[in-house]
Formats: C-alpha cells, sequence, structure tokens
C-alpha cells in the first residue's frame, strides 16, 4: 500500500471507506484523515481484527481501486 496515495487521495476515498467499513463513523473516517497507522488501529477496534488482518484488508481494497494519477499530477 502506497501511503502517500492513501493520504493525498483520501478526500476522494472517503466515501468508499465507508462503503467498505460501514461499522467506521463519519467521524471515524474523519479522524483517520489518510492515515494507514489509524486505519489499521480503527479496523482492529471495530471488527476485532489482528494487525496483521487489518493490515491485509485495507491492501487488498486500495490494491483495486482506480485511483487517477493525472489528477495527482495536475495533467
Amino acid at each position: 500500500m502506497n501511503v502517500d496515495i492513501l493520504q493525498g487521495k483520501w478526500k476522494q476515498m472517503k466515501g468508499d471507506v465507508k462503503q467498505w467499513w460501514g461499522k467506521l463513523t463519519d467521524d471515524e473516517i474523519d479522524q483517520i484523515g489518510g492515515s494507514y497507522d489509524k486505519m489499521v488501529g480503527k479496523l482492529q477496534e471495530k471488527y476485532g481484527y489482528t494487525r496483521e488482518q487489518a493490515e491485509k484488508e485495507i491492501d487488498q481494497r486500495f490494491a483495486s481501486h482506480p485511483f487517477d494519477e493525472e489528477e495527482e499530477t495536475g495533467a
């Protein structure tokens, strides 16, 4: 998981995060703010995942997310 992409695209991805992990409240999603470690912690707290499970879940979800690299570079 490219942590820089997570932080840079967080506002665009918040809706997907809410859909994927519906137990997370809007306030919790705002608190995560694109932080990989905070997201891991929240998934552990809400879903009872181990750290490894949470990291795997995040990596799998975001690996299939269609990031638009042109937006990131401003092209």
